[in-house]
Parts: C-alpha cells; sequence; structure tokens
C-alpha cells in the first residue's frame, strides 16, 4: 500500500512516515507534501498538491484544515482514499469532505486512537444511563495546537448530544450565570508538551464518574492513522471513521 503523507514535515506527518517506512500496517511510504517541503525520507515531497505525485493508493492527512480545499480536489481528481487526520475543519469544509465522500472513500475521525473510540462509546452510555447527571469535558494537549476545544472535545460531546439532543454546548465557562441543566461544559488547556489528554465528568449531587483517556505517545495516532488506510483498500465511496473500522 503506497502512501502519500499530507503535512509530510510536521510532527504527526514524520511519525506516519516512520512507521510507514518500518512497513506498519502494509504501508509504504511513496510521496509527500508540505508547504515548508521535506527532503529528509527520500521520497518525493512537493510544496502544494498541483505538483504532488499521484502514483499512491491512499493519502493520509495531517496538515492543516485550510488546505481542505486543494486536499479533497487531488483526491477527486486522482480517485484516491483519504484519511483526514486534520482537525479545526469550518462548517464550509465539513460538508466539502462530506460531499467528496460521495464519490471517494474518505476516513474522517477527530481522533485515531482506539481507547478514543472506546472513550466515546463509554461517555454516550454514561450520559444516557445518568440521565440527570450534569456533564463537563475538559481536554488538554501541548501548546502548539491551534484548534480548541480540539476535535476529539468536539466529537465527546457530538456523542452525548446523540443520547441528549436538547444538550447546548458551552465552551469555556465565564462570567456570573449558573450553569443549565442541558448545559455540556467543554474546557481546553494549552500547556507544555502534552500529547493529549480528554475526561468526561458525569455527576450528580451524589456521585461522580470520571472517564479519562490520556495518550503518551503521537506514534498512538499515527498507527492508527495507517490501520484507517488499510481499512479503505478496496472500499467504496463513503464516510468512514472508528466505529466503522472496529463495528463498535
Amino acid at each position: 500500500m503506497k502512501i502519500l503523507v499530507s503535512g509530510l514535515g510536521g510532527h504527526m506527518g514524520r511519525e506516519v512516515a516512520r512507521l510507514a517506512q518500518s512497513g506498519c500496517r502494509g504501508a509504504r511510504l511513496a510521496a509527500g507534501v508540505d508547504v515548508n517541503g521535506c527532503a529528509d525520507f527520500g521520497v518525493p515531497c512537493a510544496l502544494s498538491f498541483s505538483e504532488a505525485c499521484a502514483d499512491v493508493d491512499c493519502i493520509v492527512d495531517f496538515s492543516n484544515h485550510k488546505a481542505t480545499a486543494e486536499l479533497l480536489d487531488f483526491a477527486l481528481t486522482h480517485r484516491l482514499p483519504l484519511v483526514l487526520a486534520t482537525t479545526g475543519q469550518t462548517e464550509e469544509e465539513r460538508a466539502a469532505i462530506v460531499k467528496a465522500a460521495e464519490q471517494i472513500p474518505v476516513f474522517f475521525a477527530a481522533n485515531y486512537s482506539l481507547g478514543v473510540a472506546l472513550l466515546l462509546e463509554l461517555a454516550k452510555r454514561a450520559a444516557a444511563v445518568m440521565s440527570d447527571a450534569e456533564i463537563e469535558i475538559v481536554e488538554i494537549h501541548h501548546n502548539r495546537k491551534l484548534d480548541a476545544p480540539s476535535g476529539t472535545a468536539l466529537a465527546l460531546a457530538e456523542a452525548i448530544q446523540e443520547v441528549r439532543p436538547d444538550s447546548t454546548l458551552s465552551m469555556g465557562r465565564s462570567g456570573h450565570a449558573k450553569r443549565t441543566k442541558q448545559e455540556i461544559g467543554i474546557q481546553s488547556v494549552r500547556m507544555g508538551n502534552i500529547v493529549g489528554i480528554h475526561e468526561v465528568m458525569v455527576g450528580t449531587a451524589n456521585e461522580t464518574v470520571t472517564l479519562r483517556h490520556e495518550a503518551y505517545s503521537r506514534a498512538l495516532f499515527a498507527e492508527g492513522a495507517l490501520a484507517a488506510a488499510q481499512f479503505l483498500m478496496g472500499k467504496g465511496p463513503g464516510l468512514y471513521n472508528m466505529q466503522s473500522m472496529l463495528a463498535l
């Protein structure tokens, strides 16, 4: 499976490239795209998709959401499966991703960790069982992460809203108003070199259940992205996610 890594020179792009060069999940690094270039891996690395190598089996994207339009255009033109591991997309960009999935297989997840996929299911279950509980989501990441809240925190909130359709989201509480019964609070912390921590607290006046996932290495997400690429091989057009792959 020959892959093109979008964002090859970034922290996550390098992790994907390193694992692909070791043969993880049957992958082989064939090309890259990075606005700053990256010659470290001995494969063609274009500065833009207009110059990119299309002789690949799948694209794995760990770049920036601003590249979404160019990325989708390249994938659609060459009918290439696409693994989208970038977060922070605008509503317009997310709509374009959904539309592209009508023509090519697109794997789109906020987080490529098996543990986080499990956390999503557990959070949804806890919110349903403890139907009167208040819910808070706290996410902590390194100081280089641009989007807040994280895509994973938003995915957790969306999962909870599936069983609590009347709930509302509060991004970073401030002021002097009392929380509402429907509110799901989301707090973001940015500091140091923390890979990623997500907590979901589900509490009543008498008890609290805390669900926590902590990532120790970025290799976790890189391996998950390569597993997603392997999953897409032979798949028809459609929008896939971690639950699709793990059949949760």
